[in-house]
């Protein structure tokens, strides 16, 4: 027996993401969160994300407008980011059709919201448009980096002139405003602060918080006076 809720409709009859899809998230991610490569980087790339944490939980607020929503209004809340933009915003990202339909639950690991990256990995490698390299050497762990080429940000820049493939990288750069410069501990600290990511049981998708989020978003146009 298990204590976990019925999933609702939605979430039961959810399909998982594509191959593609999944390989669209992380090179939007790796373009808009990465960070320009050192003098101590490999040579020919250009971008780089330094652990798989931090891009597990990237594509986590991507694929989860709703967490994602949760995040900006938090942002809101705290007077970091002006409610008159970011509220419709997240409004948006609850009611508008484009988000629901890229809307993935992920599967809960140990880590948290987890999806092996190997797949996306080896369609961006073919294309040669991105790059997972392992680094360290003992005594120290070694730990997968993830690296962004010169085509990879080309390849980019051309989804973000294409009318249906732009709004990966218009969510992107939500995430990476959210996002900051946390390391993937703190982001995965950030993500499990919300019961529903906590309580979720090992193997099973990450519920929805929709309902908690629009209440929330209400509270916030009340308390700020923007209009919904």
């Amino acid at each position: 027996m298990t204590d976990e809720p019925p999933l609702t409709v939605a979430e039961a009859d959810r399909p998982d993401a594509t191959k593609n899809q999944h390989a669209i998230r992380v090179l939007v991610l790796l373009d808009t969160c990465g960070d320009p490569v050192s003098a101590d980087d490999p040579p020919g790339f250009v971008k780089v994300v330094r652990s798989e944490l931090r891009l597990q939980a990237l594509d986590f607020w991507l694929r989860n407008p709703d967490y994602l929503a949760g995040e900006l209004i938090t942002k809101v809340a705290a007077g970091e980011v002006h409610a008159a933009t970011y509220l419709p915003l997240a409004q948006g990202l609850l009611d508008d059709p484009e988000p629901n339909l890229r809307w993935y639950p992920t599967p809960k690991w140990l880590r948290g919201a987890y999806e092996a990256l190997d797949d996306a990995f080896s369609m961006l490698q073919s294309y040669g448009l991105a790059e997972v390299r392992r680094q360290g050497s003992p005594p120290l762990s070694h730990r997968n980096e993830f690296f962004l080429t010169e085509e990879g940000v080309a390849a980019a820049a051309d989804l973000a002139d294409d009318a249906v493939l732009s709004w990966y990288g218009k969510q992107a750069a939500l995430v990476h405003l959210v996002a900051g410069s946390d390391k993937g501990g703190r982001l995965k600290e950030r993500q499990y602060e919300q019961a529903e990511y906590a309580q979720t049981q090992l193997g099973m998708r990450i519920r929805s918080i929709a309902p908690a989020v629009r209440k929330r978003l209400i509270e916030q146009f009340e308390a700020t006076g923007v209009k919904a």
